[in-house]
């Protein structure tokens, strides 16, 4: 039948519908019930139907297991606006494995003013959604990665940084996460085994529900050994990851879980597993064990390089905090060896001293004091501080102690001893300078000489309880071979108490050092009862126990003569 214009409506109707029957595109045409009246061979395609078994069928008759929006349909059948509509759901297309996603435009049909239904023509948007959730989850785990650079490995304490990493990873990463490293030290245990690697346990994170099915697991022993070819050495050998999803009891026992222990993890409802190595530098210093329980998603790709990623970074905080650790054990002890040595001062003379470390620094500092007895009953006061921290400021201050003791016998003048000291340490190449204070006691003569190498002046504490400082000309540190001090008398009578410091105990951010070595005079000390009370009142008025650097003390107290 020809048209208005001259054509053929059977003929439209063809070449329209040959273009719908043709196209990529999904099209389906729902009546007014939202019953199929009409879909192209790519609709059929995707739900993997034919057409003669989904007309007259509703939409939730066909694709129960697709999302969709049927409250939008109805109303564009409504009002007549066109919408679009979102489709999600598993084609039947072996092509197109896996859930898809469509965007499709839905218009209303009319017919002689008669509403037929609507008309649906789709578009798959699968890729671009992949990428951009493939985007989305690069971001997530980037912010993972970043999150745990901040909270990990905040302090060089080791098992800080343990428990750090654990308490982040759950619940960041997982419902458990246990952390252990490598440690064949401990004490009290019994020898490794040749070929065996030792896990000391550090910290195990978990809800509290969690942790009370878990405790069961912890076992009497700090560590675990673990010989070669098992699951968790294979891991800290090769430096990869290893997971498993749905773990059976053959896997908990590789695991080196007993039969016991099995029924624990499955009484939690433990159904993942994922153990990344700790490995820094070529080497394993421990692992992170990770488990999902309960409704948490098993462990994925994507997981697993989220986990190895935040365990490689704590591993470097975890081998630098263990050999800080190390360095730091080693210089203290170094220190305190060499300040325990016996002091030597003549019965005229009472010493008591203390050290105490800092508490916040990252190294051990290189303050010293001695004592040392010369001839004509002369004691030599010391007191010194080696610029810098560690080992090697622990080493220089070892040098440095050992060089004025050697000085010292000369009976020399007390800046003169500096001179010496300033020209030796040059001379031995000893790239660290130091402050130094000297003070030449002669109980018989009731003097002290005193000369200063850039330390801070000694105070003088009366039996009444004033105070003194006793101001000193400057000269430069010794290491420097600037020569070049000066040496100063002032009277030491029975029943004085000489006070003897390094600047850890009077500088603080923000005062000015001139007055925080004035308030050593205003504290009211007491000269007359014991010098250690006298110090440990210093140390408490002063540090509250805690001090930014190390702090060397020395107090010393002419007695007065027999008789």
């Amino acid at each position: 039948m020809p048209t208005a214009n001259g054509t053929d409506k059977s003929c439209d109707c063809g070449f329209l519908r040959g273009i719908i029957e043709g196209t990529s595109a999904p099209v389906v045409i729902l009546d007014r019930h939202l019953r199929h009246l009409y879909v192209n061979p790519v609709w059929s395609q995707l739900t993997g139907l034919p057409a003669t078994a989904v007309l007259g069928r509703t939409v939730d008759e066909v694709l129960p297991d697709f999302r969709r929006s049927d409250d939008v349909l109805i109303e564009v059948l409504a009002d007549g606006r066109p919408r679009e509509v979102t489709l999600t759901g598993t084609a039947q297309d072996p092509s197109r494995a896996g859930r898809r996603l469509w965007r499709a435009v839905f218009h209303r049909l009319e017919s002689q003013g008669q509403i037929v239904g609507v008309c649906g023509i789709g578009v798959e948007v699968t890729n671009l959604r992949q990428y951009v959730d493939d985007l989305e989850d690069a971001h997530q785990r980037l912010a993972l990665l970043d999150a745990a650079t901040v909270r990990v490995g905040t302090t060089l304490d080791v098992a800080t940084t343990c428990a750090e990493l654990a308490d982040f990873l759950s619940p960041s990463l997982a419902d458990v996460a246990a952390v252990a490293i490598v440690d064949h030290e401990i004490p009290d245990a019994p020898p490794v085994r040749p070929g065996v690697v030792r896990a000391r346990k550090m910290q195990l994170s978990a809800p509290p529900e969690l942790k009370w099915h878990l405790r069961a697991l912890e076992g009497p022993q700090p560590y675990i050994d673990f010989p070669r070819g098992s699951l968790f050495r294979r891991c800290m050998d090769s430096g990869r990851p290893w997971r498993s999803n749905m773990a059976s009891d053959e896997l908990f026992q590789k695991l080196a879980l007993r039969p016991e222990h099995i029924k624990v993890v499955r009484a939690a409802g433990i159904h993942s597993v994922l153990v990344a190595p700790l490995r820094t530098a070529g080497r394993s210093v421990g692992f992170v064990l990770l488990m999902r329980a309960g409704d948490s998603a098993p462990f994925t790709d994507e997981d697993m390089l989220t986990a190895q990623g935040v365990a490689s970074r704590a591993a470097i905080s975890i081998d630098s905090a263990h050999r800080y650790t190390h360095d730091h054990t080693m210089t203290l002890e170094l220190q305190r060896a060499l300040l325990s040595e016996p002091d030597s001062t003549h019965p005229s003379v009472d010493v008591a001293t203390r050290y105490l470390p800092s508490g916040h620094s990252a190294l051990v500092g290189g303050d010293w004091f001695d004592s040392v007895a010369l001839s004509c009953g002369r004691t030599l006061l010391v007191m010194g501080d080696v610029m810098g921290h560690g080992f090697q400021a622990a080493v220089a201050m070892s040098q440095y102690r050992s060089v004025l003791r050697t000085v010292a016998a000369s009976g020399q003048p007390v800046h003169d001893m500096l001179a010496e000291a300033d020209r030796r340490a040059a001379l031995a190449g000893l790239d660290r300078v130091a402050t130094c204070l000297l003070v030449l006691v002669d109980a018989d003569s009731g003097t002290c000489t005193a000369a200063t190498a850039g330390h801070l002046p000694p105070i003088l504490v009366r039996p009444d309880g004033s105070a003194d400082i006793l101001s000193l000309p400057a000269g430069p540190p010794i290491g420097t071979e600037l020569g070049a001090y000066e040496m100063t008398t002032f009277s030491f009578e029975p029943g004085d108490v000489l006070l003897l410091y390094t600047d850890g105990l009077v500088e603080r951010r923000g005062v000015d050092i001139d007055d925080a070595v004035r308030t050593l005079t205003e504290m009211g000390l007491s000269a007359g009862g014991p010098l250690e009370d006298l110090l440990d009142t210093l140390l408490a008025q002063l540090t509250n126990g805690m001090c930014e650097d190390d702090i060397a003390l020395l107090a010393a107290r002419r007695r007065a003569p027999d008789g």
